[in-house]
C-alpha cells in the first residue's frame, strides 16, 4: 500500500468528501439522505465538523487523493448533549479493506482525547458487519437496536447504537 497521510480536513477537500458520501447516499442505506447532495449544500455541515475542538474531521490521503474521511460532531442539539459526540468513517470504494479506517479512527480519538467528552456515539445501519467490526476494535459497545426506523430503497432498515467512553481503562 502506498503511504496513506492522515491529516486535518480543508474545506477543499469538500468536493472530494460529497463524491465519497454520495456514492453511500446513492447506492447503500447506510446513510439515511435520500438524494445525493451538491457541493455548495454541504458546506455548513463540514463547518460544524472540521473544527479544532471536540467536533473534528481528518481526511486519509494515498497518492495525494482523499481515499476517507472520519469526524466526530454533535450528537444533538440540546445544550445537556455537549459532552456526547457522534462519530462516523466513509471510506472511497477503492479503498475500502485496506485499514484506511482504523487509521482515521485512531487519529480522530487521539485528537479529541483531551476535549471536554464524556460518550463516543456511533449509529450503524445494520447489516453492516464492517462498521460493527471497526467500531468493536476501537472499545464501542452495542446499547440498542431501533428496528425499522428508516425507509430506503422500499425497505425498512434497523439501526444499531454503539458508544464507548472517550477514554477506555488503561489509556
Amino acid at each position: 500500500m502506498a503511504e496513506v497521510r492522515i491529516r486535518p480536513a480543508v474545506r477543499g477537500d469538500l468536493p472530494r468528501l460529497t463524491e465519497i458520501y454520495n456514492y453511500y447516499v446513492v447506492n447503500t442505506p447506510i446513510t439515511f439522505d435520500l438524494e445525493p447532495f451538491a457541493v455548495e449544500d454541504r458546506g455548513r455541515w463540514f463547518e460544524e465538523h472540521a473544527g479544532t475542538r471536540r467536533h473534528r474531521m481528518f481526511v486519509a490521503e494515498d497518492a495525494g487523493r482523499v481515499a476517507g474521511y472520519a469526524y466526530a460532531g454533535s450528537f444533538h442539539d440540546r445544550a445537556a448533549y455537549d459532552t456526547s459526540v457522534a462519530t462516523s468513517i466513509y471510506c472511497a470504494l477503492e479503498a475500502k479493506g485496506r485499514g484506511i479506517g482504523t487509521m482515521l479512527y485512531r487519529a480522530l480519538f487521539d485528537a479529541i482525547k483531551s476535549e471536554d467528552i464524556n460518550r463516543l456515539m456511533a449509529g450503524i445501519t445494520l447489516p453492516n458487519e464492517a462498521s460493527v467490526a471497526i467500531h468493536r476494535k476501537f472499545g464501542f459497545t452495542p446499547v440498542g437496536v431501533f428496528s425499522e426506523c428508516g425507509r430506503k430503497f422500499g425497505k425498512y432498515w434497523d439501526v444499531m447504537w454503539m458508544e464507548r467512553p472517550l477514554r477506555l481503562s488503561g489509556e
